[in-house]
């Protein structure tokens, strides 16, 4: 064995396997993977296997693209061939219009990354499976490319190339303890002796808690037990001539693939149960938990009623196994958290048919620092301190009995709340809030017309459209209040903080006292990492000379991990996280000013506090900091305030509003005044695959800086010129908006592909964010916008349609 090497991959399941094999295609061949015993011992060897081309985002259809076309390459190779059944199709059903307008979603989203969804009625869905009733059906959604692999083979052969490729695999080998030292290598301590390297892979499947204790952090994934079972032969699958497309099932919670002449069934039982919380046997090894049948029996029911064959035919064999589960189903694939050269690929609940496209994601982080796509849907840092194993199995249980049922636009559902709160958050309750959730944040999104409003779940403008409408005016008009809370705040001290601060971002940097100002991160490669407002508060009695770095809330850990990255051992800076401990509440209006002064001693006029300003102060009794700053491109405030201080400050300015008519707004208002602003929002508009130039951010990069991360690779993507464009688009519809993902053609081919959109209120329009090709970027540029599977016109506009020149929020 081995006792030095770059990389060690802990796991030999398929997320391992996979991994390994493509450090070795990205260039990589002194690596490891070790085992505890054999591989595909704990999940892999019992999975169903399906291999979908189906995800929620485009960066999921795109890994599990990679996924199929691997698989294929593989099973083909006549050196070590594999079991694929590739492309037998396969169908989702749906019963309602609701599930099939998100299905012409989907299909919309996948055409972009050059995937064929077919959207087909209830008859078209019984001729390509003729096992299957159409009572109580609508359609489906085809995926040509559906089938099912080996698990064993897959991973016996993505462990074959690798070792060719020089990669080596210790079966059998026991990790014992992790140790990580000054300079960030890591020993990996085995029963079999000890491996120094460089990096660790955390590829545990259900032991990723056992292995996250090693290295002194745990990860939010819980397992669950599952069932499925193997038919006997079925007659008419014999008769039906081909193979049986795959079926998955959200009216009864179960599906099915043909194995050999019967099927294999599997079920998302309503009574499903969590597995492993207390701990797990250490001989638990290609094991299985007790069959528990009658846990599924009402689900199995519903199976009988849509496959009435499935009544006729004797069950060969039971399987129950565990299968692990995140917080929002998706897995965890990137950097650890808080550490240096850790990454993990764990979470995997349908790890088979997709980790091909993990493990391909993932070595390229591991080996460039970025991967081909944004990967903040797997990242691990998209879940920050309120994510723990407990909370995981809540959420896990919702998502088990929600399997195949997607969520739609604005839907939150309700297990694992309220995780963060504030004091305002009972009170908000009181006053009619109802509530979406940022990084587990309960944030008031709306003010409810009535206690019992429920608005529909659609990809059309559902009932809220007129209660945003009335918060937009208030704020438009008069003067609205907000409570924005979880945003990220990182204090920055030392005499080298500016110096710092220059070389990370790509712009200007201020240093002068009492000014804010907004800047761009790059990556290595030249494409945005982030974005922060950076203000410079002088020394006071609340602390000495500081930079507030702020960012958007789902970016505590990322931006954190970021800066601390790149901290020099010879520079005089301190980064402290003020995330939990403090609250923004935003004050906006053409009277913000008057309901400001009414209730904070000082001269708020605009001479003397003008835009892009910061000062501390108190709000009535209570200390706040108040930044001149604008997301709604009206007049605003945001007045930062200790969470001890908060109902206190919110007291006073209720107090001081009411002379003028202040009423609270949520944070759909605020989504649709930044569309109308030109604003944009980090991982919807700002990506990692766009740099800034195409990003439309050319104003923030000041090129001839002497250094910043990213210079050379930015100067080099420049001088090529963009590959895409950002565009503001008004959309020619009044019944829908345009989702993130859907596509945008011309002449029949995706020229394009929207990030964000919604109602301009203020400007009575349709308007959405796109990456369109750069031909496609002219104003006045017609697109067609497939929404839902509608075609309707889009239109290429100039950005900020409303109060172009910010004269608003500057006055």
């Amino acid at each position: 064995m081995k006792t030095r090497t770059k990389v060690v991959v802990i796991g030999g399941g398929i997320a391992g396997c996979s991994t390994l094999y493509h450090l070795t295609q990205e260039g990589w061949s002194d690596v490891v993977l070790v085992e505890r015993n054999e591989l595909t011992s704990g999940t892999t060897w019992h999975s169903a296997a399906q291999v979908t081309n189906f995800g929620m985002n485009q960066t999921m259809v795109g890994l599990k693209s990679h996924s199929i076309a691997l698989y294929k390459k593989l099973s083909e190779n006549p050196e070590y061939p594999i079991n694929y059944h590739h492309g037998d199709g396969g169908i989702r059903l749906a019963n309602t219009e609701a599930q099939m307008q998100g299905y012409r979603h989907f299909a919309s989203m996948a055409r972009g990354m050059d995937v064929d969804f077919e959207v087909i009625d209830a008859a078209e869905c019984a001729r390509r499976h003729p096992l299957i009733s159409t009572t109580n059906l609508l359609g489906g959604l085809w995926d040509p490319l559906d089938g099912d692999i080996d698990p064993a083979q897959l991973c016996q052969a993505l462990a074959y190339h690798a070792r060719k490729a020089g990669a080596e695999v210790y079966r059998n080998t026991p990790v014992t303890a992790l140790t990580q030292h000054k300079d960030d290598t890591w020993t990996v301590h085995t029963e079999k002796g000890d491996i120094d390297c460089d990096i660790v892979v955390n590829a545990c499947g259900y032991r990723v808690n056992e292995v996250g204790a090693m290295m002194g952090v745990h990860h939010p994934v819980a397992s669950m037990e599952h069932q499925y079972f193997l038919t006997e032969d079925i007659p008419e699958i014999a008769a039906a001539g081909h193979r049986m497309p795959l079926l998955r099932c959200p009216i009864s919670d179960y599906y099915s693939r043909q194995e050999k002449g019967g099927l294999l069934v599997g079920f998302y039982e309503q009574a499903c149960k969590t597995w492993g919380m207390d701990g797990i046997d250490p001989n638990f090894v290609n094991a299985l938990c007790p069959d528990d049948l009658d846990r599924v029996m009402d689900v199995l029911a519903g199976a009988f009623e849509r496959m009435p064959a499935l009544e006729r035919t004797g069950i060969r064999s039971v399987v129950n196994g565990p299968i692990t589960y995140t917080i929002d189903g998706a897995p965890l694939v990137g950097p650890i958290p808080g550490k240096r050269n850790a990454f993990c690929i764990i979470g995997l609940r349908a790890g088979l048919g997709e980790g091909g496209g993990h493990g391909w994601l993932l070595a390229q982080q591991i080996v460039h620092g970025e991967a081909c796509y944004d990967t903040w849907c797997i990242d691990p840092r998209r879940f920050t301190g309120h994510a723990n194993v407990e909370l995981t199995a809540l959420k896990a249980i919702e998502d088990y009995q929600n399997e195949f049922r997607f969520h739609f636009p604005h839907e939150h559902r309700p297990a694992g709340r309220p995780a963060k709160t504030t004091p305002l958050t009972p009170i908000l309750a009181a006053e009619g809030a109802e509530f979406t959730v940022v990084n587990g944040w309960e944030r008031m999104d709306y003010l409810k017309p009535f206690p019992d409003f429920h608005p529909s779940l659609s990809f059309d403008f559902d009932e809220t459209f007129e209660c945003v409408a009335a918060e937009v005016h208030n704020v438009q008009t008069n003067v609205g209040l907000c409570e924005v809370n979880g945003f990220n705040r990182i204090e920055i001290t030392g005499d080298d903080r500016h110096a710092f601060l220059d070389r990370m971002f790509c712009g200007a940097v201020s240093r002068r006292p009492g000014r804010v100002g907004l800047g761009y991160l790059l990556n290595d490669h030249g494409m945005l990492k982030g974005e922060a407002t950076l203000a410079n508060l002088p020394a006071s009695d609340r602390g000495p000379a500081r930079v507030w770095y702020g960012s958007a809330a789902a970016s505590e850990f990322h931006d954190m991990d970021w800066l601390t990255q790149h901290l020099r051992a010879d520079e005089d800076v301190q980064l402290r996280s003020l995330t939990n401990d403090q609250t923004i509440l935003v004050l906006a209006g053409p009277r913000a000013r008057d309901v400001l002064a009414a209730c904070a001693r000082g001269d708020w006029s605009n001479a003397a506090f003008p835009w892009l300003s910061v000062r501390e102060c108190f709000i009535g009794f209570a200390p706040a900091t108040v930044m001149r700053v604008s997301f709604s491109g009206e007049l605003a405030y945001e007045i930062h305030v200790p969470n001890a201080s908060l109902y206190a400050a919110y007291l006073a300015l209720r107090e001081a509003g009411k002379a003028f008519d202040l009423k609270l707004f949520g944070a759909r208002a605020v989504d649709q005044m930044r569309l109308e602003k030109g604003f944009l929002h980090w991982k919807a508009d700002i990506l990692t695959e766009f740099d800034p130039f195409e990003t439309g951010l050319a104003r923030f990069v000041k090129t001839d800086k002497a250094a910043f991360v990213g210079k050379d690779a930015l100067l080099a993507r420049q001088a090529k010129g963009p590959d895409k464009t950002l565009v503001t688009l008004k959309v020619a519809a009044t019944h829908a908006p345009a989702h993130g993902g859907a596509s945008l053609m011309q002449a029949g081919r995706v020229v394009g592909t929207v990030t964000s959109g919604g109602w301009g209120h203020r400007v009575n329009m349709n308007l959405a964010y796109a990456f369109v090709q750069p031909d496609f970027a002219t104003i006045g540029t017609v697109l067609s916008l497939d929404t839902c599977g509608a075609q309707v016109a889009a239109e290429v506009i100039a950005p900020c349609p409303y109060d172009h020149a910010h004269t608003r929020m500057r006055s």
